[in-house]
């Protein structure tokens, strides 16, 4: 089994684009562009989200693990106006920075949805998307939704309320809410998402009341327009959204499939990074489709 501590991160480079900043990992010179979309967790960043799969990766693929805008190292502006759109629209303009003109994006939850308005919108510029644990509609089939969709900010108001984050606190929101076994949680996963976490712009943003991450979306008009493939890889245990949500994913998309794995959560990618893997690389390795 892989060693599932992500280790000390890189030192990346930050890329501007346009007003806005992306801090920027990049792993491996050959091969096809990847780009490594991370989730919207308390102290989420590209590396904490992808460091073990990323290495493997690596070996035949140009990764590029942007912090997402408002986390990590990338800056931290307000986003007025639509927000998967603004997001989507600044990866374009870094993908342009780079000099990539289209690649495969593998993602967990919010980088999903992000990556799914953005091959909506710019189908050209996407060979295929993994998503894993993104919530781009606000219903689903046979079950509500839990907590109505809102779990993922109710988890954010617990952490940053009361005294404040502390380590302790962000233990138990990662073995909650995002692993299924959470004794197998690296101890650095938990520091390193903590500690990024403190992060005085981001404290401050959790802390605003008026909306600084944008205007919510529904891409419900947007998801049949997804024509790449795309590969809906879900935890059986994800405490965010049961299996039979992205199964109605599979069917708005174009050429949607779900992959489900067990003894997993919401954070598959780190928990069970083998099976991600192995799954995940035949699934880009596939020829592309002629029609």
């Amino acid at each position: 089994m892989t060693d599932l501590d992500p280790g000390p991160a890189p030192e990346g480079r930050m890329v501007a684009v346009g007003d806005r900043e992306f801090h920027l990992i990049e792993l491996g010179e050959n091969g096809s562009p990847l780009f490594f979309l991370h989730g919207g967790g308390p102290g989420c960043t590209a590396w904490s989200d992808f460091a073990v799969v990323s290495r493997m990766f690596a070996r035949d693929h140009r990764c590029i693990m942007p912090d997402l805008l408002q986390y990590g190292r990338s800056d931290k502006k307000v986003i007025e106006g639509p927000m998967w759109d603004l997001h989507a629209r600044t990866m374009v303009g870094l993908m342009d920075v780079l000099g990539i003109d289209r690649a495969d994006f593998i993602c967990n939850s919010w980088g999903g949805t992000i990556a799914l308005c953005l091959a909506a919108n710019y189908p050209e510029r996407v060979r295929s998307l993994t998503i894993t644990g993104s919530m781009p509609v606000f219903y689903g089939p046979l079950a509500p939704l839990p907590e109505n969709g809102f779990r993922g900010r109710a988890a954010r108001d617990v952490y940053y309320g009361g005294e404040g984050p502390t380590l302790d606190k962000m233990r138990q929101l990662i073995g909650r809410l995002e692993w299924h076994d959470k004794s197998l949680i690296p101890e650095a996963t938990v520091r390193m998402r903590y500690e990024q976490s403190l992060d005085k712009d981001e404290m401050a943003l959790a802390a605003r009341t008026d909306g600084p991450r944008g205007e919510w979306q529904d891409l419900t008009a947007e998801l049949p327009k997804v024509a790449a493939p795309t590969l809906f890889m879900w935890g059986l245990q994800d405490a965010f959204l049961t299996p039979d949500y992205p199964m109605m994913l599979t069917r708005m998309v174009q050429r949607g499939q779900l992959h489900i794995l067990d003894a997993a959560s919401h954070h598959l990618q780190e928990e069970r990074p083998d099976h991600y893997y192995l799954t995940v690389k035949a699934f880009i390795d596939q020829p592309e489709p002629t029609s």
